[in-house]
């Protein structure tokens, strides 16, 4: 019997998967430090602004799971391509973008790019690779998010501050066209193709239904209390529970379901699934409004605001760096709720220094809060999968990954609205700028605080659940 021959996948090839996984990743922090920026010449308002954000998040949501399976059924290498193709369009389409409806459409387009690019990468690694090569590619895939978080930052704040051919904030969306040219000239050379040959089929009405609850929830807690409630607002927060209830519906009756009910009945999905909604959403709602604060209320430039946030960067990655060790020391839940614990302290500690130090507001005065959050923050992450995917069977694996992702940057997506909304109303009621980032950061500790105790309660059902068996 012929033995199935491995594809071959070398460094050079690793090299431009990665370089593919780097760029949506940058792209959802590099946006931050050029709001400021954005808005003077598009006229754009902070509601606005909270959908140009958003829009990216949830497009990559809604489109992940869709593009993982695509994947799977025409070709991971050829998905890879599309998504680099269309990433590197609309970057172009942002980077001409005259008005906010422009802006927004060509975010959208971008973010379903990333959606076809970010799961083949992992699965070209997990197909090609074994054993030691294997563990060092994962290895690196999962330090690139720290990497591209530092990256996003610091790169946006000096490209908008070099104003390179007068372009200004554009240059952040034009600077990803070299390196998508760069992936479509070598990605065919050092990639071999790989396909399942049991690829599961398309869930194609789970993601029109998840589509229209996301949208709703963004549209509705965006501009709803800008514009006093409305009644269409009001209409559409009404129609969540009443599309969510036709989505598990549609899930039951779907052999390949995009969110398979059966996983939703384990313990440690449910976990996941809360943690991934609380912690994301606060995570980018925290990074939205702390930028608009640098740059609009403490008059930062796009540099310095970007540079604000280096100590926040390297603290995440370098406690990215100890987690695995953490975790097999203290357990699962301990190094959470530790995590939790840290940034908590960071958040209490950010209120003090705004408070004490707005005057003088920059990279040194926010250093050590902004250090514990980044540590904090770290830890979590570090166990989101770990945790979420517990008690899901082997052959479940790619479809619970799948899930948790998929909620994960939907949070990412909903976060700069949830926590813009607030952000904004404070600030039009006391115009300070502190007092409304005040106000962001403690809704984010009490969302941590919930978690805490979500943590607590999972690790002792956890622990009970061991003892019965």
């Amino acid at each position: 019997m012929k033995s199935v021959q491995q594809p071959a996948l070398h460094l050079p090839g690793i090299l431009v998967l990665l370089t593919g996984q780097l760029l949506p990743l940058v792209d959802f922090s590099i946006i931050n430090v050029a709001l400021a920026a954005i808005s003077k010449s598009l006229d754009a308002s902070h509601t606005q602004l909270e959908l140009v954000v958003a829009i990216y998040g949830v497009a990559f949501a809604v489109c992940l799971a869709l593009g993982g399976r695509l994947g799977d059924r025409l070709g991971r290498l050829r998905l890879y391509l599309w998504g680099v193709a269309l990433f590197g369009l609309a970057s172009l389409l942002c980077g001409i973008a005259i008005n906010v409806p422009m802006l927004l459409v060509a975010r959208l387009l971008q973010g379903a790019g990333a959606a076809l690019m970010v799961p083949q990468i992992l699965a070209i690694i997990h197909v090609c690779l074994k054993g030691e090569a294997h563990s060092k590619a994962i290895g690196a895939f999962g330090s690139v998010g720290g990497v591209a978080f530092i990256v996003g930052q610091v790169l946006g704040g000096l490209l908008v501050s070099l104003d390179i051919a007068g372009l200004g904030w554009r240059t952040i969306f034009l600077i990803n066209i070299p390196f998508c040219l760069f992936i479509l000239a070598t990605a065919k050379r050092w990639i071999p193709e790989t396909r399942s040959p049991h690829a599961p089929g398309l869930d194609l009405k789970g993601t029109a239904l998840l589509a229209v609850v996301i949208l709703c929830l963004l549209l509705a807690t965006a501009m709803g209390p800008v514009l006093h409630w409305p009644f269409w607002s009001q209409l559409m927060l009404v129609a969540v529970p009443v599309v969510l209830a036709a989505l598990w519906q549609v899930e039951k009756r779907q052999p390949w379901p995009l969110l398979p009910p059966r996983l939703l009945a384990l313990g440690s999905m449910q976990f996941g699934l809360m943690l991934a909604l609380l912690f994301f959403a606060s995570w980018s709602g925290f990074m939205f409004v702390l930028a608009l604060t640098l740059q609009d209320g403490a008059g930062l430039s796009p540099a310095q605001s970007g540079n604000a946030f280096i100590t926040l960067g390297a603290a995440f990655f370098v406690m990215a760096m100890l987690s695995a060790r953490l975790n097999k020391k203290l357990g699962k839940v301990a190094t959470l709720v530790m995590g939790f614990a840290i940034q908590i302290v960071g958040l209490v500690g950010l209120i003090e220094t705004l408070g004490h130090y707005w005057a003088s507001v920059g990279l040194l005065t926010l250093a050590p809060a902004t250090g514990l959050i980044g540590a904090g923050q770290a830890l979590v992450v570090s166990g989101f999968y770990r945790i979420g995917l517990g008690e899901v069977e082997a052959h479940d694996a790619g479809a619970g990954s799948s899930m948790l992702s998929t909620v994960q940057q939907a949070a990412l997506g909903l976060g700069p609205a949830l926590f813009g909304a607030p952000f904004a109303w404070q600030l039009a009621a006391s115009q300070s700028y502190p007092q409304a980032m005040t106000l962001a950061l403690e809704i984010e500790i009490v969302a941590m605080l919930v978690l805490v105790s979500s943590a607590l309660v999972f690790g002792l059902r956890q622990r009970r659940r061991l003892a019965l068996d």
